[in-house]
């Protein structure tokens, strides 16, 4: 069921042949059972997925999704639930299959809505999506007529939920790779648009990040960069002391004219700020779909402007900058 090879071949006589000669051995690494001692038990379930023709694919909706005629027997809507289940945690949606509402963590089609009248229009684009997850804006993309997207993220089980989705949204131009942004050729130049949401926040090196998604745009192409920030004036940034929100990878936290800055510094032009919004626990929270700890577990009990270690509570940016054409 998970087969690249139409990727790969499609790529061959691109911009993007150099990528396709190394995806073969990065996509066993990245889906290697010998790392993954969950991989096995999740293929499972993919594999389990029944076979149901869609007679209806939904890219626009809030709920992407597909539904079928006639709708499916209660005992089956079960079955399909009970084997995507099988798939816990789903963390980006939310998603609707056949009647089966895969209420995720995040409410991420709040942030399409918050982006999507701030970027270049999608259709005919060849888009990057570093840190996709299960590919809920890679569909969103498509939707607004994207000709390829391409969902990068390293971790296993996002990559096999886009599978599982995959199998009912049918989408030849969109892909989720078990890779980091560290995988790309350098110098790729490839790409009308990337986008980089909630990723920032965890490297080491902002501006390395920064640079590394520079240089997989054409020139002329678009940034659309989501992460969180502080508010203060250029120069200020937050680099926590030990765990921010309870996460331990977050490094630093610029206010948003800060990150103009960096940008500037890099040589992007066009930089704006399009969007700050504070994060609300209707926004991120735990579902049945997502049944650990999640924002409101983070927040401090008697204050929620606050985070449970007393830093400034999650507040998020969007930026959109410009390769120089």
């Amino acid at each position: 069921m998970i087969d690249y090879q139409p990727l790969i071949q499609r790529w061959q006589d691109s911009a993007l042949a150099p990528w396709a000669e190394l995806l073969p051995a990065q996509i066993a690494r990245g889906l290697a059972v010998e790392r993954y001692g969950d991989l096995p038990r999740w293929l499972d379930a993919l594999n389990a997925l029944p076979a149901i023709v869609p007679s209806r694919i939904h890219l626009n909706r809030a709920r992407v999704g597909a539904d079928c005629d006639p709708p499916l027997a209660p005992a089956a809507l079960a079955a399909l639930e009970e084997t995507l289940q099988g798939l816990h945690p789903w963390r980006k949606g939310p998603f609707e299959l056949f009647g089966v509402h895969i209420d995720t963590e995040w409410r991420s089609d709040w942030k399409w809505q918050r982006l999507q009248a701030h970027i270049d229009p999608l259709a005919g684009r060849r888009v990057l999506d570093v840190g996709c997850g299960s590919g809920y804006h890679c569909w969103r993309m498509a939707g607004d007529g994207a000709a390829e997207v391409i969902g990068i993220d390293p971790t296993p089980l996002f990559v096999l939920q886009y599978w599982a989705l995959q199998k009912y949204l049918q989408q030849p131009g969109v892909w989720v790779l078990p890779l980091g942004i560290q995988h790309v050729p350098p110098k790729l130049a490839a790409f009308d648009s990337v986008f980089s949401m909630g990723i920032l926040y965890h490297r080491r090196s902002p501006l390395d990040h920064l640079q590394d998604l520079k240089s997989c745009l054409r020139p002329g192409g678009q940034l659309v960069l989501e992460t969180l920030v502080i508010e203060g004036p250029e120069g200020a940034t937050l680099v926590p002391e030990g765990r921010y929100a309870r996460m331990g990878n977050v490094w630093f936290l610029p206010s948003g004219a800060t990150l103009l800055g960096w940008l500037r510094k890099l040589g992007f032009v066009d930089e704006a700020l399009v969007d700050v919004s504070v994060t609300t626990v209707e926004e991120q929270r735990a579902t049945e779909w997502m049944r650990f700890q999640s924002l409101a577990d983070f927040l401090d009990p008697t204050d929620a402007s606050r985070t449970i270690e007393g830093y400034p509570a999650p507040r998020r940016a969007i930026v959109t900058a410009r390769v120089p054409g």
